[in-house]
């Protein structure tokens, strides 16, 4: 039977990166995962993610995408590839938008100018724009498209053989993690489940605090080609009202803007990747770029389907939900990490470096509204 330090089970963004930092430090560490880059499945599939620097979601996040960057800009150094494509931010919604507000003041707190913009000069300096007027706007620097797929094939590239390309069943021994698949047995002293949607048939009592939702994604036939190439066309998160979001990247693979809501969609088991995404549900989206962004408006030319797996609000420690879990499991020599909730991506250098730490240094704790504790499940 072979050994090693610590098994990471589950290698999109969130595991290749704990098993980089792992394999980084020189830990004998090993990955499984049968989904490889490329696959239509996973967290992590799919070419791109937004990556920003300053977060409406949770002033935790700020320091956390400080952080990733570093990653992010290591990961280019050693590789010589592009991860990171710069792009500005720019988020608007009606008067008096919470999100818009609280992504300016996370801006503002970290000593950068007021990102605060008319929609008049947005529109201006952004063609392909029609925004109301009298909404609110924001346009934040140090953002990025995130060349997910890339970053992942950069990173099984460098994990190489220790990687193996199987499903993986683990148990519980007193003397370590027993990972079985269907050519290999290996024990591990830790193991690190980083399994997106999946987590909750592993481990089935955090599933109660996880909802699995399925989200549309679409790419879009601009009306106007020549307003929505990268260096005329933000990446950019629009409130339309509540829970009425849509996200969206300029044309920077010559492939149409891709756009798709950020409320959530149907409840769904962690298999439900079929079918495409519909006419219907992207229809929501088409209106929107009809009405606010009319450059970027026209056919659906291509779809997809992600599934976000959310976090439910906290009792203990209250939180809102749509938060990170990143953590050790009670009572065992497993580390969990469900950083989804539809915006964990752009952070998972810094993530990984935090699992491969909870796996390796015992005195090591992660900041408590990341813990499971914050359920009362848990606490």
């Amino acid at each position: 039977m072979r050994t090693c330090d610590v098994a990471v089970i589950g290698l999109g963004l969130m595991g290749s990166a704990a098993l980089d930092a792992l394999l980084n430090s020189g830990v004998d560490a090993l990955g499984f995962d049968p989904i490889g880059p490329g696959d239509n499945r996973g967290s992590s599939h799919g070419s791109c993610r937004v990556f920003r620097r300053f977060n409406f979601e949770n002033d935790n996040y700020t320091d956390l995408s400080d952080a990733a960057l570093a990653g992010w800009k290591r990961l280019e150094a050693d590789s010589s590839e592009t991860i990171l494509i710069p792009s500005p931010i720019l988020e608007a919604g009606r008067p008096g938008s919470a999100r818009v507000a609280a992504s300016r003041a996370a801006a503002i707190a970290k000593g950068h100018a007021d990102p605060a913009w008319s929609a008049a000069t947005a529109n201006r300096e952004f063609p392909a724009f029609a925004l109301p007027t009298d909404w609110d706007v924001v346009v934040q620097d140090g953002g990025a498209i995130l060349k997910a797929e890339v970053a992942l094939r950069i990173m099984r590239k460098r994990a190489g053989a220790r990687v193996f390309p199987e499903a993986a069943q683990i148990d519980g021994r007193p003397d370590g993690v027993l990972v079985r698949t269907k050519t290999q047995e290996v024990l591990a002293q830790q193991a690190i489940l980083a399994l997106g949607p999946w987590l909750g048939r592993a481990l089935p009592k955090i599933a109660p605090v996880l909802e699995v939702t399925r989200q549309a994604v679409g790419w879009f036939k601009a009306a106007r080609p020549e307003t929505v190439s990268p260096d005329r066309f933000p990446v950019f998160i629009l409130e339309r009202g509540p829970d009425d979001f849509i996200y969206g990247f300029p044309d920077f693979e010559q492939r149409g803007v891709k756009a798709a809501p950020h409320n959530h969609g149907p409840k769904v088991s962690a298999d439900d990747w079929d079918p495409p995404a519909t006419d219907a549900e992207l229809l929501p989206v088409s209106q929107a770029l009809a009405q606010l962004i009319p450059g970027a408006a026209g056919p659906v030319i291509d779809r997809d389907i992600c599934l976000y797996t959310n976090t439910l609000p906290a009792d203990r420690r209250p939180d809102r939900g749509e938060e990170f879990i990143i953590d050790r499991w009670p009572n065992s020599r497993l580390i969990v990490a469900s950083p989804c909730s539809g915006h964990g991506a752009k952070f998972a250098t810094a993530i990984g470096e935090k699992l491969a730490r909870l796996a390796v240094d015992p005195t090591y704790e992660v900041e408590p509204f990341f813990k499971l504790s914050r359920y009362s499940a848990f606490g």
